[in-house]
């Protein structure tokens, strides 16, 4: 439901989406920079199925959370901003274009009439092409700001050298022991994210199906969930643990302070990407305070909406929901910084000095001048270079 203060329902909505199920791959746990994968007819079966639970939520008049005057059968692709991450075999670009088969259909609704009378209808019984925009890994650090960040290379190799770590790791070894059979040769220590091998055998391969013993892909999920929480935030808001939502946050403020101004069309702005952001999100936001479950991994599909109205007052609002994949029916109400509803002044106020709002910003802040675009910058002058005064000196 949105929010009893909105009138007139909602402005427009920000939404994060994870990609579907895929092939597996290989993350290297000292830089996590990892190898190709394929999204899967499952994976775009998820997104969908999450597209045509967005169009119901948001693209439906019968909706408590219908936005206003978006349209609902045909798209305006003037109103839709959709990005996505195009690198890692396009698992992520090609689940946003499941995604926007969900949410728009096709439909025969999108016919034309030519001039000489002829009725034209799309192909696949008037299939609407969405466009989505396309973001490489070398073209900006935006989707993938984690990936060749020396400063976040120093946050995982003190992470594993850390009491947590160490402690962690001697409670997970007998479990890690037992299942070093069914790793087919993958590492099995606690930085490795062997669940993602577990889950893809689990879901593929029949014979391992019946013979992982009960448990093990519910543990392999546990502590893959304790370290990428670990990994992928910090003690403090500005971390660079928390880096995957820093460089996010400036597409949402823009998209969300644009839908507050007369003469945007945007009503929905969509951010397709990995599962990193969301753990980075929820804890910058103090979501998980009220809701620890959601500190682990996103499961694929998943989706957070910042949804955004007015309220009584005139003023705008934002609100933070959350389906966790398909095991969801419905949102969830998530608190930002323990509130249900929060100004959008505030969300920005309180968030806006953490960003990392450039190339120039995000290589000051990884340490980076030679790789993804660093090296066309001056940094000789620049007193915090190799670590000076930020603490990461290595």
């Amino acid at each position: 439901m949105v929010n009893t203060t909105t009138t007139a329902g909602l402005i427009g909505v920000v939404l994060l989406a994870r990609h579907g199920d895929r092939t597996g791959y290989y993350q290297d746990p000292t830089t996590y920079n990892s190898t190709q994968a394929y999204i899967t007819p499952l994976g775009e079966q998820q997104e969908f199925e999450l597209g045509s639970f967005l169009r119901n939520t948001y693209l439906n008049p019968a909706s408590p959370s219908f936005i206003q005057n978006i349209s609902t059968d045909v798209v305006n692709i003037d109103q839709l901003a959709v990005r996505a991450d195009a690198g890692g075999g396009n698992v992520i670009l090609n689940s946003a274009y499941a995604l926007l088969q969900g949410l728009y259909p096709s439909t025969s609704k999108s016919e034309l009439t030519l001039a000489n009378g002829s009725v034209i209808l799309p192909p696949l019984g008037g299939y609407q092409y969405v466009p989505v925009e396309s973001l490489e890994f070398w073209q900006s650090p935006s989707l993938t700001s984690w990936m060749e960040c020396e400063y976040f290379q120093y946050h995982l190799a003190r992470l594993y050298v850390s009491t947590s770590f160490i402690n962690m790791s001697t409670t997970a070894a007998p479990f890690l022991t037992a299942l070093k059979p069914y790793l087919g040769g993958v590492n099995n220590t606690l930085s490795n994210m062997i669940y993602d091998h577990v889950n893809v055998q689990y879901t593929y391969n029949k014979t391992y199906y019946e013979t992982l013993p009960p448990t093990f892909l519910q543990q392999a999920r546990y502590y893959a969930d304790w370290l990428q929480r670990n990994v992928f935030t910090d003690s403090v808001q500005n971390g660079i643990g928390q880096i995957p939502i820093r460089t996010l946050l400036p597409e949402i403020f823009w998209a969300l302070g644009n839908m507050t101004k007369t003469s945007n069309q945007v009503k929905m702005n969509i951010q397709e990407i990995d599962y990193k952001p969301f753990i980075s999100l929820f804890n910058v936001t103090n979501a998980t305070l009220a809701d620890p479950d959601i500190a682990g991994i996103a499961n694929y599909g998943s989706v957070v909406a910042l949804e955004l109205s007015q309220n009584s007052q005139g003023q705008h609002e934002v609100s933070m929901k959350f389906k966790n994949g398909t095991q969801d029916s419905e949102f969830r109400q998530l608190k930002m910084f323990g509130n249900t509803s929060i100004t959008l002044d505030s969300f920005i106020q309180q968030l806006f000095w953490t960003t990392i709002n450039s190339t120039n910003n995000w290589c000051f802040s990884c340490n980076q001048t030679v790789l993804r675009g660093c090296s066309v910058y001056n940094y000789s002058n620049d007193p915090f270079l190799y670590g000076y005064g930020t603490g990461y000196t290595g």
